[in-house]
Protein backbone atom coordinates (compact mmCIF):
# COMPACT_ATOMS: atom_id res chain seq x y z
CA UNK A 1 0.00 0.00 0.00
CA UNK A 2 2.84 2.55 0.59
CA UNK A 3 4.49 1.93 -2.56
CA UNK A 4 1.31 2.33 -4.19
CA UNK A 5 0.55 5.45 -2.80
CA UNK A 6 3.87 7.04 -2.98
CA UNK A 7 3.48 6.37 -6.69
CA UNK A 8 0.08 7.96 -6.95
CA UNK A 9 1.48 10.91 -4.73
CA UNK A 10 4.97 11.08 -7.07
CA UNK A 11 3.47 10.84 -10.23
CA UNK A 12 0.67 13.73 -8.91
CA UNK A 13 2.82 15.59 -8.11
CA UNK A 14 4.79 15.57 -11.38
CA UNK A 15 2.51 15.41 -13.80
CA UNK A 16 0.86 18.44 -11.72
CA UNK A 17 3.36 20.93 -10.58
CA UNK A 18 3.40 23.19 -13.12
CA UNK A 19 -0.98 24.08 -12.86
CA UNK A 20 -0.03 23.72 -8.85
CA UNK A 21 2.60 26.76 -8.98
CA UNK A 22 0.31 29.71 -9.83
CA UNK A 23 2.71 32.43 -9.53
CA UNK A 24 6.35 33.47 -10.73
CA UNK A 25 6.87 36.31 -8.49
CA UNK A 26 9.22 37.17 -11.20
CA UNK A 27 6.25 38.32 -13.18
CA UNK A 28 5.38 40.90 -10.29
CA UNK A 29 7.87 43.35 -12.95
CA UNK A 30 5.01 42.88 -15.83
CA UNK A 31 1.76 43.80 -13.76
CA UNK A 32 -0.38 43.47 -17.32
CA UNK A 33 1.03 40.20 -17.94
CA UNK A 34 -1.59 37.50 -18.70
CA UNK A 35 -0.68 33.80 -20.21
CA UNK A 36 -0.49 34.11 -24.02
CA UNK A 37 0.56 30.13 -24.24
CA UNK A 38 2.39 26.95 -22.68
CA UNK A 39 3.52 23.85 -24.02
CA UNK A 40 5.58 21.25 -22.74
CA UNK A 41 9.38 20.42 -23.96
CA UNK A 42 10.34 16.90 -23.67
CA UNK A 43 13.68 15.42 -25.30
CA UNK A 44 14.30 11.71 -26.14
CA UNK A 45 10.67 10.57 -24.59
CA UNK A 46 11.54 12.73 -21.40
CA UNK A 47 9.54 15.73 -20.16
CA UNK A 48 12.34 18.64 -19.75
CA UNK A 49 10.20 21.42 -18.62
CA UNK A 50 7.45 23.21 -19.40
CA UNK A 51 7.17 26.67 -21.00
CA UNK A 52 4.95 29.79 -20.83
CA UNK A 53 5.11 33.10 -22.68
CA UNK A 54 4.12 35.94 -21.06
CA UNK A 55 2.48 39.48 -22.73
CA UNK A 56 0.66 42.26 -21.65
CA UNK A 57 -2.67 41.71 -22.44
CA UNK A 58 -1.87 38.29 -23.33
CA UNK A 59 -1.13 39.33 -26.60
CA UNK A 60 2.50 38.67 -27.65
CA UNK A 61 4.19 41.48 -29.83
CA UNK A 62 7.67 40.93 -31.13
CA UNK A 63 8.38 44.44 -30.29
CA UNK A 64 6.97 44.82 -26.84
CA UNK A 65 7.78 43.56 -23.69
CA UNK A 66 7.18 39.70 -22.47
CA UNK A 67 8.30 37.00 -20.43
CA UNK A 68 9.30 33.38 -20.74
CA UNK A 69 9.19 31.02 -17.98
CA UNK A 70 10.20 27.65 -18.13
CA UNK A 71 9.27 24.91 -15.24
CA UNK A 72 11.98 22.41 -14.76
CA UNK A 73 10.34 18.94 -14.88
CA UNK A 74 13.52 17.24 -13.24
CA UNK A 75 17.06 18.80 -12.22
CA UNK A 76 19.30 20.80 -14.59
CA UNK A 77 22.43 22.00 -14.66
CA UNK A 78 23.26 25.56 -15.66
CA UNK A 79 25.81 24.36 -17.51
CA UNK A 80 23.52 22.05 -19.57
CA UNK A 81 20.91 24.95 -19.98
CA UNK A 82 23.72 26.80 -21.31
CA UNK A 83 25.04 24.32 -24.07
CA UNK A 84 21.33 23.68 -25.22
CA UNK A 85 20.95 27.29 -25.61
CA UNK A 86 24.17 27.76 -27.72
CA UNK A 87 23.54 24.44 -29.49
CA UNK A 88 19.86 26.17 -30.79
CA UNK A 89 21.00 29.72 -31.37
CA UNK A 90 23.89 28.37 -33.80
CA UNK A 91 21.07 25.94 -35.75
CA UNK A 92 19.29 29.74 -36.30
CA UNK A 93 22.25 31.25 -37.37
CA UNK A 94 22.82 33.65 -34.11
CA UNK A 95 26.41 34.72 -34.18
CA UNK A 96 27.22 33.16 -30.98
CA UNK A 97 30.77 31.59 -31.51
CA UNK A 98 31.83 35.19 -32.39
CA UNK A 99 30.50 36.60 -29.06
CA UNK A 100 32.82 35.48 -25.91
CA UNK A 101 30.88 38.29 -24.10
CA UNK A 102 27.47 36.66 -25.13
CA UNK A 103 28.68 33.13 -23.57
CA UNK A 104 29.92 34.61 -20.24
CA UNK A 105 25.75 36.55 -19.93
CA UNK A 106 24.75 33.04 -20.78
CA UNK A 107 26.69 31.29 -17.79
CA UNK A 108 25.53 33.97 -15.44
CA UNK A 109 21.75 33.97 -16.67
CA UNK A 110 21.27 29.94 -15.51
CA UNK A 111 22.06 28.57 -12.43
CA UNK A 112 21.02 24.79 -11.49
CA UNK A 113 17.57 24.18 -11.12
CA UNK A 114 15.78 21.46 -9.38
CA UNK A 115 12.59 19.80 -10.30
CA UNK A 116 9.49 22.15 -9.88
CA UNK A 117 11.63 25.60 -10.23
CA UNK A 118 11.52 28.13 -12.67
CA UNK A 119 13.86 30.52 -14.64
CA UNK A 120 11.73 33.09 -16.05
CA UNK A 121 13.40 35.98 -18.43
CA UNK A 122 11.62 39.22 -18.82
CA UNK A 123 12.49 41.24 -22.32
CA UNK A 124 12.28 44.82 -22.35
CA UNK A 125 13.12 46.05 -26.00
CA UNK A 126 16.13 47.83 -26.35
CA UNK A 127 17.01 46.96 -22.55
CA UNK A 128 17.98 43.21 -22.80
CA UNK A 129 16.52 40.84 -20.99
CA UNK A 130 16.55 40.02 -17.11
CA UNK A 131 16.57 36.18 -15.73
CA UNK A 132 15.08 35.17 -12.40
CA UNK A 133 15.16 32.28 -10.14
CA UNK A 134 13.82 31.67 -7.09
CA UNK A 135 12.12 35.43 -7.46
CA UNK A 136 16.04 36.52 -7.67
CA UNK A 137 17.83 38.11 -10.55
CA UNK A 138 20.55 35.76 -11.76
CA UNK A 139 21.65 37.82 -14.63
CA UNK A 140 20.84 40.47 -17.59
CA UNK A 141 21.64 39.68 -21.07
CA UNK A 142 22.02 42.44 -23.95
CA UNK A 143 19.62 43.23 -26.55
CA UNK A 144 21.19 41.72 -29.35
CA UNK A 145 21.48 38.47 -27.67
CA UNK A 146 18.36 38.38 -26.03
CA UNK A 147 16.80 38.31 -29.64
CA UNK A 148 18.66 35.63 -30.88
CA UNK A 149 17.90 33.80 -27.23
CA UNK A 150 13.96 34.49 -27.66
CA UNK A 151 13.77 33.26 -31.01
CA UNK A 152 15.07 29.55 -30.06
CA UNK A 153 10.66 29.26 -29.01
CA UNK A 154 9.35 32.56 -30.89
CA UNK A 155 11.54 32.27 -34.23
CA UNK A 156 9.23 30.65 -37.02
CA UNK A 157 12.56 28.40 -37.52
CA UNK A 158 12.69 26.99 -34.47
CA UNK A 159 13.50 23.40 -33.82
CA UNK A 160 10.35 23.06 -31.66
CA UNK A 161 7.17 24.37 -34.14
CA UNK A 162 4.75 22.60 -31.90
CA UNK A 163 5.68 24.27 -28.90
CA UNK A 164 6.01 27.74 -30.74
CA UNK A 165 2.47 27.51 -31.92
CA UNK A 166 1.29 26.17 -28.24
CA UNK A 167 3.38 29.28 -26.49
CA UNK A 168 1.72 31.95 -29.07
CA UNK A 169 -1.83 30.23 -28.74
CA UNK A 170 -2.22 29.17 -31.65
CA UNK A 171 -3.82 25.65 -32.75
CA UNK A 172 -2.22 23.28 -34.51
Amino acid sequence: MDTLRKLILGGWLIACWPTVVLADPALDRLPTAQLVGQGLYSRFGFSIYEAKLWAPGGRYQANETFALSLTYLRQVKGASMVQATVEEMEKLKAPINERKDWLAELVQAFPNVQAGESITAVYRPGQGAEFFHRDQPTGRINDHLAQHFFAIWLDPRTSEPALRQALLGEKP
